[in-house]
C-alpha cells in the first residue's frame, strides 16, 4: 500500500515538473513583457527623473490631477465608456432576442450587422470622413433641404459621430455572443413558464437574465477594451490634438510619451489600471450575484 502511495506521488511529481517546463517559455514571456515593463512603470511614477531620479511619492500624482490635459482627456473618456459600453450591451442584446425570432431575410441581417469586423480600419476611416466630412454626403444632403451643415469633427456632435462609429464596429459580435448564449438557455424552463401562464417580459427577466449573466460580463469587458481602442480611429479622423470632446486618455498618453515625459505617463497608465481594475471587479460581483441566483432558482 505504502509503495503504491509513493509511486503515485511520483507520478504526480513527475507530471508537476513536466507541466512547468512546458509552461515555462509562457511564463518567462509574460514575465518579460509585461510584469517587468510594469514594474518599471511603477518605478517611475514615483521618481522624480527616469534617471538617477529621487523617491517624491505621491507627488506626481498630485501633479496629474493638476493637469487640464489630463483631466480633460479623463471626463472625455469617461463619458464615452458610460454612453458607448451600456449602449452597446443592450442593443446588441435586443438584436440577438430580435433575430431570434422567425423574420424573413434573418441571415441577411446577421451578415449585415458581423460586416464592419470585415472592413480595416484604414477603411473604416475612410468612409466616415466621405459620411461626417464638413464637405461630406450628410452635409450635402442636409444643405440639400436648407438645413445648415455640420461641421462634425469640430463640434459638439463628434462624440455623436464616435459613438455611432464605435456601435457600427461592435454591435454584430456582440450580438452573435448573445445570440449563442440564448440558444443555450434549457427549452424546459421557457415551456414550464409558459405554460404556467408567463410572458414574453415575465420569462426574459425570470429566466433568461440569470443564463445570460456570463455572457453579459463577458461581452461588457470586450465593450470596454473595444471603447479603449476606438482611439485609433479617432487618431486616424482626427489627428494628435482633436477637438476637445475627442481628446482621450490614450491621446494625453500618446503625447505624453511624444514629450518623454515618463512620470506623467507612468502615474496615468497606474491610475488607468486601477479604474479599470475596480471596474472589472464590481462586474464580476454582479455577475458572480446574478449567477448564483440562477443556480438557485
Amino acid at each position: 500500500m505504502k509503495g503504491k502511495q509513493k509511486k503515485l506521488s511520483k507520478e504526480l511529481r513527475n507530471r508537476k515538473h513536466a507541466s512547468l517546463f512546458f509552461l515555462s517559455p509562457s511564463i518567462a514571456g509574460v514575465m518579460l513583457f509585461f510584469v517587468a515593463p510594469f514594474c518599471v512603470v511603477i518605478y517611475y511614477a514615483f521618481m522624480s527623473r527616469s534617471v538617477g531620479g529621487e523617491f517624491v511619492g505621491l507627488d506626481n500624482f498630485k501633479a496629474l490631477f493638476s493637469n487640464n490635459a489630463f483631466t480633460m482627456a479623463g471626463k472625455n473618456t469617461a463619458i464615452l465608456l458610460v454612453s458607448a459600453v451600456p449602449l452597446a450591451v443592450l442593443l446588441s442584446l435586443l438584436l440577438a432576442i430580435l433575430l431570434e425570432r422567425e423574420l424573413p431575410m434573418k441571415s441577411v441581417l446577421r451578415t449585415a450587422f458581423l460586416s464592419p469586423l470585415m472592413v480595416p480600419v484604414a477603411s473604416v476611416v475612410l468612409i466616415w470622413q466621405v459620411l461626417f466630412h464638413q464637405h461630406g454626403i450628410i452635409n450635402s444632403f442636409l444643405s440639400g433641404y436648407g438645413i445648415e451643415t455640420v461641421d462634425w469633427f469640430h463640434s459638439n456632435w463628434s462624440r455623436f459621430v464616435v459613438l455611432l462609429l464605435y456601435l457600427w464596429k461592435n454591435l454584430g459580435y456582440n450580438m452573435i455572443l448573445f445570440t449563442a448564449a440564448l440558444a443555450s438557455i434549457p427549452k424546459e424552463q421557457l415551456e414550464m413558464a409558459e405554460l404556467e401562464g408567463a410572458g414574453a417580459f415575465r420569462k426574459f427577466f425570470s429566466i433568461k437574465i440569470h443564463y445570460l449573466s456570463s455572457t453579459t460580463l463577458f461581452v461588457t469587458i470586450l465593450s470596454l477594451i473595444s471603447a479603449m481602442k476606438i482611439f485609433r480611429e479617432v487618431f486616424l479622423l482626427t489627428g494628435a490634438y482633436p477637438y476637445e470632446t475627442l481628446y482621450l486618455l490614450q491621446h494625453f498618453m500618446n503625447n505624453t510619451f511624444e514629450a518623454m515625459d515618463y512620470q506623467k505617463l507612468s502615474s496615468a497608465a497606474i491610475l488607468l489600471a486601477l479604474v479599470m481594475s475596480v471596474v472589472i471587479a464590481v462586474l464580476f460581483v454582479v455577475e458572480r450575484r446574478l449567477g448564483k441566483d440562477a443556480k438557485n432558482e
